[in-house]
C-alpha cells in the first residue's frame, strides 16, 4: 500500500472567500477613518496602555463600524515618530465593539505595517511565504492605508497570530499562548536571576521574573506556570523535552532563522519576535513573528559584540550559540546537542536552501514581487525610503537611515554557496527512494527504502491529540523489512486508522526526512 501524505500538524482546510485579504495578487484599500480630529495624538498617548480609539474602517468598500485602532511596534512606531513620520503601524480590531463582527475572511486582527528598515519593501513578505512552507506562519501581502482621507502609503498586511490563526493551524486557540517579546521599559526584579530577554533560560518558580520579559496572551492570563515549567525541563532536564516542546517545530525555526539569517529572532542578540502555543498534544510549538529585518537587516547576532559586516551575514555559522554553548540560547543549545536533532536540523536547512534558493526560486519570487509593487512604491508620498533604495535594495546595500541594509540577493546568492558548500553537506546524503505501509491483521509495517542511512526512525502518533514517538527501523530481516542488507528498512507497530508517520533517515552528517517537510507533512495510514 502506497503511503498518504497530508499536511500534519492541526491543519484546517477552510474554504476562503473568492478575494482572499491576504491574496498576493491583490493589494487591498483600507481606509481608516477616526471622528476625533487629534486622532494622532491620541493614539500616541494610547501606546504605551495598548488602549483603542474607535474608527470605521473600509476594505475594498465594505465598511466595518466601531473598529479599534492603536499605534503599534516598537522601533517601528518610536523612530518613525521621532522624526515626524507620518507613515505609523497600525492595529485594527474588528470585535473592539460588535464582538461577532469579523474582517472579510473571518479575521479578528489587521497588522499593518510601515516597513520600517526594510528598503526593499519584500522582507516580510518573503520571509513569510518561505516560512509557510515549513511550518503554521502568517499570510501577508501588501495594503494601501489611508487615515481620514489622507493617502498614507504602501504598508504590508500581516495575519495576526490570535485565536483565528490558532484555530485555523490547530483546531482550537484555547490553550496558552505567550508572545516571547520584551516589554523594554519593565526592570526585571532585582532578586531574581538575571535572564536575557525571552531565551527560555530558568529564572525560578516566581512568575514576577518572567513578567517583563514574555507578555500572556491566553485570554484568562493564565500560563505562567506552563512557561516556567517548560523552561525549567528545556535548561535542567533536557531529556524530557520532546514530552513538552515540539521538537521538530523548533528545529525548524532555528533552520528557518539561520538560513534567512533572521537575526531579530530568538537567534539574535535581542531574542523576541516569536509566540509560543500549547497544542492539543500538550506541548508548545513556536511560531515565527515579525519578518521587516529578515535577509539580514539586522545585524547583531548576540555572540560578537560589533555590528556584522555582510561578508560576516553571508557567512553566518549553522552552529551560531552552539559552537560556544551560549546559556543565553538554551532552545538552540540544548537541542542540538542532541546528535539526531543536530542532525535533523542540518536537513532541513538543506531543503531549505534545495526548495528555495539552489533552485532559483526565491530569486525569481523576489523578482517578480518587485515588478508587482514598484509603481506602488513609487506613488508612496510617505516611504521611509527613496525610490532609489528601494530599486538597488534587491541586489546591493543600500542605507536606511543610519543602517546599512543588503542587498537580498547580494545575501542570499553568496550564503547559498556557503551554507551549500558546507563540511556538513558533503560526503553521502542519505536518500528516501519509497515509503509504504502494510496492515497485517492488527499490525502495521511500514517500509522504507534508504541509501547513505546509519540509522533510521520511525515518528508516529495514532491521533492528533498526541505527540510523535520515535521508533526505530531496522534492515535485518526482523522488522517486515524484507532481505537483510537490502536498503528496505522496517517498523512494526500496533494498527491504527488514521495514524500519522514520518521517516528519519540519518547519516553520517545529516538527517533526511520522509515527507521532507516532517513533521509539518507527514503520511497517514487510512
Amino acid at each position: 500500500m502506497k503511503a498518504l501524505t497530508i499536511l500534519c500538524g492541526f491543519l484546517l482546510f477552510q474554504a476562503l472567500p473568492a478575494q482572499d485579504l491576504y491574496d498576493l495578487k491583490h493589494i487591498p484599500e483600507i481606509r481608516i477613518e477616526f471622528e476625533e480630529p487629534r486622532w494622532a495624538e491620541v493614539l500616541d498617548s494610547l501606546k504605551e496602555s495598548k488602549k483603542r480609539l474607535t474608527a470605521k474602517v473600509t476594505i475594498d468598500g465594505q465598511v466595518f463600524e466601531g473598529v479599534g485602532a492603536r499605534f503599534k511596534g516598537n522601533s517601528s512606531y518610536y523612530n518613525v515618530r521621532k522624526h515626524g513620520g507620518k507613515k505609523l503601524p497600525f492595529n485594527l480590531k474588528a470585535n473592539f465593539n460588535k464582538k461577532k463582527q469579523r474582517f472579510p475572511g473571518g479575521y479578528k486582527t489587521l497588522k499593518l505595517s510601515n516597513v520600517f528598515r526594510d528598503p526593499s519593501f519584500l522582507r516580510e513578505v518573503l520571509s513569510y511565504e518561505i516560512a509557510r512552507d515549513y511550518m503554521p506562519a502568517p499570510k501577508c501581502n501588501f495594503a494601501r492605508v489611508w487615515v481620514n482621507g489622507e493617502y498614507l502609503g504602501l504598508y504590508n498586511n500581516s495575519e495576526s497570530i490570535d485565536e483565528h490563526f490558532l484555530e485555523g493551524h490547530f483546531g482550537q486557540g484555547e490553550n496558552t499562548l505567550i508572545k516571547c517579546d520584551p516589554n523594554w521599559r519593565i526592570e526585571q526584579p532585582s532578586e531574581c536571576p538575571q535572564g536575557d530577554k525571552s531565551s527560555l533560560q530558568y529564572l525560578g518558580d516566581d512568575p514576577g521574573c518572567y513578567a517583563g520579559l514574555y507578555e500572556m496572551k491566553s485570554d484568562d492570563g493564565e500560563g505562567w506556570d506552563d512557561l516556567i515549567h517548560l523552561t525549567k525541563i528545556l535548561n535542567q532536564h533536557p531529556d524530557s523535552l520532546p514530552h513538552y516542546l515540539n521538537v521538530d517545530a523548533a528545529l525548524w525555526m532555528h533552520a528557518f532563522n539561520n538560513v534567512l539569517v533572521n537575526l531579530d529572532s530568538y537567534t539574535g542578540r535581542l531574542c523576541h519576535n516569536y509566540y509560543l502555543y500549547e497544542t492539543p498534544d500538550g506541548r508548545f510549538t513556536p511560531l515565527v513573528w515579525d519578518m521587516n529585518l529578515s535577509f539580514g537587516a539586522f545585524r547583531f547576532d548576540g555572540v560578537s559584540p560589533r555590528m556584522l559586516e555582510n561578508k560576516d551575514l553571508q557567512k553566518l555559522s549553522p552552529f551560531l550559540h552552539y559552537k560556544t554553548r551560549n546559556p543565553k540560547r538554551p532552545l538552540i543549545v540544548q537541542l542540538l546537542a542532541v546528535p539526531l536533532y543536530r542532525k535533523i536540523y542540518i536537513g532541513h536547512i538543506r531543503t531549505i536552501l534545495q526548495d528555495h534558493f539552489l533552485s532559483g526560486r526565491f530569486e525569481r519570487r523576489a523578482r517578480e514581487l518587485h515588478a508587482f509593487i514598484a509603481e506602488e512604491v513609487e506613488a508612496d508620498p510617505n516611504k521611509l525610503y527613496d525610490y532609489q533604495a528601494f530599486e538597488r535594495n534587491l541586489e546591493s546595500t543600500v542605507r536606511a537611515g543610519r543602517s546599512e541594509i543588503i542587498g537580498l540577493l547580494e545575501l542570499m546568492e553568496a550564503r547559498t554557496q556557503y551554507l551549500a558548500n558546507h563540511p556538513l553537506m558533503r560526503g553521502e546524503i542519505p536518500e528516501v527512494t519509497k515509503v509504504e505501509h502494510f496492515r497485517f491483521d492488527t499490525t502495521l509495517a511500514v517500509q522504507a527504502t534508504l541509501s547513505g542511512a546509519e540509522r533510521a526512525f520511525l515518528a508516529y502518533r495514532c491521533s492528533r491529540t498526541e505527540p510523535f514517538t520515535l521508533l526505530e527501523m531496522f534492515d535485518d530481516s526482523g522488522h517486515n523489512d524484507q532481505m537483510a542488507g537490502d536498503g528496505v528498512w522496517g517498523g512494526t507497530l500496533p494498527y491504527s486508522q488514521g495514524l500519522e508517520y514520518y521517516v528519519i533517515a540519518e547519516g553520517e552528517r545529516l538527517a533526511v526526512c520522509a515527507p521532507k517537510k516532517a513533521s509539518f507533512e507527514c503520511f497517514q495510514v487510512e
